[in-house]
């Protein structure tokens, strides 16, 4: 699929949903609003969008119904759901641990970006699951990472802070948005810090640069 292919963004009629389109646009994400279920199945039909970024709670169809008629007619398609804390237990049954991914509400729309630029780079469902940033490579499928050409066993929450950096590819990503990403909940900067310690011990003191004021970021 191209890569300017637009991703397709389906949040509520909202003042806020219209901040984040905006914000989005302004940083260079190209997004087809929509703002209903059946918008939602009409777009998926008419032309294969990059991405799904698809809120659990949209106007019209239940969108558990919505999520399904969109894997099962476009399996292609990657999906980032949004949704309350609550409704977290019954969506997770849904998505496709290979490529789906999702968003607790209210999110930050820095954290939606970055989300939205990790499932882009991984390329449509049953393309590549590999992400390389100089000699650090993650297999997203498997859950593997190899450093220098040697397999290197980490935690999951070590995996997930891993991902979050080699998806922005070297650029710095700041506590608080890596925090949301690797634990999709809030949590305080000092255990951010504790499992970044505990990443520079298996792949390498050097690898990951501390910004100050900034948050960290992976180096080639």
């Amino acid at each position: 699929m191209p890569p300017n292919e637009p991703v397709l963004l389906a949040l509520p009629p909202t003042a806020a949903s219209a901040s984040v389109l905006r914000t989005l646009r302004s940083e260079g994400v190209p997004v087809n609003p929509v703002s209903d279920g059946i918008a939602v199945l009409d777009a998926i039909r008419a032309r294969d969008p990059s991405l799904l970024v698809l809120d659990v709670e949209l106007p019209g169809p239940d969108q558990a119904a919505v999520l399904a008629a969109v894997q099962s007619e476009a399996p292609n398609v990657p999906v980032i759901a949004v949704t309350p804390r609550e409704r977290r237990a019954g969506l997770l049954g849904q998505l496709r641990g290979d490529r789906d991914d999702y968003l607790l509400r209210p999110f930050a729309v820095d954290e939606l970006a970055a989300r939205i630029r990790l499932r882009l780079r991984l390329g449509p469902v049953g393309g590549t699951t590999m992400l390389r940033h100089g000699e650090v490579t993650v297999d997203t499928e498997f859950g593997e990472v190899h450093v220098d050409g040697r397999r290197v066993a980490l935690s999951p929450t070590e995996f997930s802070v891993l991902l979050a950096l080699v998806a922005e590819g070297g650029s710095v990503v700041p506590a608080d948005r890596l925090a949301r990403q690797a634990w999709s909940e809030p949590v305080s900067a000092n255990l951010v810090q504790v499992y970044i310690s505990y990443l520079r011990r298996k792949i390498g003191p050097e690898r990951i640069r501390t910004v100050r004021g900034g948050g960290y970021a992976l180096e080639a």
